[in-house]
């Protein structure tokens, strides 16, 4: 089913290169909409354009660290140079390298800053201007299940992602004379490199096992985008949390 409010739109999408993001590419890429891909590994992001627009569909790809306000600025613009406005921007790039507090992983805490609110915050900085001179948009931001709750060995992760929530609700109540929507996505266990980035031994461990056991493909993850885009514009679905049937945390 072409999918009324997606087909023509203009989605740019950061970490595209793999998981979420590149699930979220392929669905709303098949339901019409023109993709701009974001990440750092550009070869991954080459071939999945070549893939897209080899079934017909519109795509981009621009090599973006999300962690260079610069980088995430020209993605978005390029993607206004090329089509000639944004209708939604996902942030989505994340890592999730978890250890208990007491190992301190300075650097991963860092990165996690970085990558998880500080890339959102870029994202936002890029596309809220064109969309405020549009009066339309959709920004959707990606938490997490530990958006909402904390575990033992993920108190960082845990802190962005509800960083990201905190950040999504301010931007909904500012962007109203905008008419721009906003969406926080929290999915549970999905099955991403997401696990990859955990270097703490015991972590990867425990963690590797939890996913093999309860993940879901990330497909499930971009249903969610795609209903939420799909809606009516005066439809603004503000959050969704979503977690694998069997996961109990």
């Amino acid at each position: 089913m072409m999918s009324s409010n997606i087909d023509g739109k203009v989605v740019v999408i950061t970490g595209a290169s793999s998981g979420l993001g590149e699930a979220s590419a392929r669905l709303l890429s098949a339901q019409g909409a023109r993709v701009v891909l974001g990440a750092r590994r550009e070869d991954r992001l080459n071939s999945l354009v070549k893939e897209l627009t080899g079934s017909g569909g519109a795509a981009l790809a621009v090599a973006t660290d999300v962690t260079r306000c610069a980088e995430v600025k020209r993605l978005v613009d390029t993607a206004v140079a090329a089509y000639g406005r944004i209708d939604v921007m996902i942030n989505n790039a994340g890592l999730m390298p978890q250890s208990f507090l007491e190992r301190l992983r300075i650097d991963e805490w860092d990165r996690m800053i970085d990558v998880n609110i500080k890339g959102v915050l870029y994202g936002i900085a890029a596309a809220l201007p064109h969309m405020k001179q549009q009066k339309a948009g959709h920004i959707i931001n990606v938490s997490s299940v530990a958006g909402h709750k904390v575990r033992p060995g993920s108190a960082v992760y845990a802190a962005t992602k509800h960083a990201v929530r905190a950040l999504s609700e301010g931007l909904r109540q500012e962007v109203k004379p905008y008419n721009i929507r906003t969406t926080v996505i929290s999915p549970g266990a999905v099955a991403t490199e997401l696990p990859d980035s955990v270097t703490d031994p015991e972590a990867a461990e425990r963690l590797h096992k939890f996913y093999a056991e309860t993940a879901i493909p990330a497909d499930s993850f971009a249903r969610a985008v795609a209903f939420a885009i799909n809606q009516p514009e005066d439809v603004d679905i503000n959050e969704i949390l979503f977690r694998p049937t069997r996961q109990d945390l």
